[in-house]
């Protein structure tokens, strides 16, 4: 009796049993969180900071403790960079708060370098582009992605103080455009 719940079917009413409905409600979680990446931390000061190009997907090297904390979201990447070392890349600044509940054998520390998982091809581009062309690695966001957390880096050139500024006017600009268009459409 408990089992058994009433849907609309193609304009009849026909009894369901209730693990339809938990089934077709758990598929549709799933979907939900599966089909869109979930923002972990953003690194907001980059765009003000830095001319942003070309954008590229990293695994991070994460201890168990880590996860745990960034589940919990104490991730933060205020000061993060990238780095290459020996052909490969590291981060580093980047500060994942541990819980209080950490395992006590475990030394935990906040900032710690952690590799950045890419494929060999992707470096060696990354490298070109560093040694050659003076840019810069910049981590604008970690995300999940099939339970797994990835790291979006960007190839970046820095802005002198006159692009900031310049920056700064075109968003007041743009927000002051928006504003008249509101009230003028609202007026209408």
């Amino acid at each position: 009796m408990h089992d058994e719940g009433v849907a609309l079917n193609s304009g009849h009413w026909r009894v369901r049993p209730l693990r339809e409905y938990r089934a077709l409600a758990s598929k549709k979680d799933k979907k939900d969180t599966q089909s869109g990446n979930r923002t972990i931390a953003l690194n907001r000061s980059a765009r003000h900071d830095y001319h942003l190009e070309d954008r590229y997907e990293a695994g991070i090297s994460l201890q168990g403790w880590e996860l745990k904390s960034i589940r919990a979201g104490r991730m933060n990447m205020g000061d993060a960079y990238a780095l290459v070392k020996g052909g490969e890349i590291f981060l580093f600044g980047a500060q994942i708060t541990p819980l209080i509940q950490a395992s006590t054998h475990v030394i935990a520390d906040d900032r710690r370098t952690r590799k950045l998982l890419m494929h060999r091809h992707e470096i060696d581009k990354l490298v070109g582009y560093i040694e050659r062309e003076g840019y810069t690695l910049i981590p604008t966001a970690v995300y999940w992605k099939a339970n797994k957390v990835k790291l979006e880096l960007a190839l970046a050139k820095g802005k002198q103080a006159h692009d900031k500024r310049q920056a700064s006017k075109d968003k007041d600009w743009q927000r002051d455009k928006q504003r008249v268009m509101r009230r003028h459409n609202r007026d209408a």
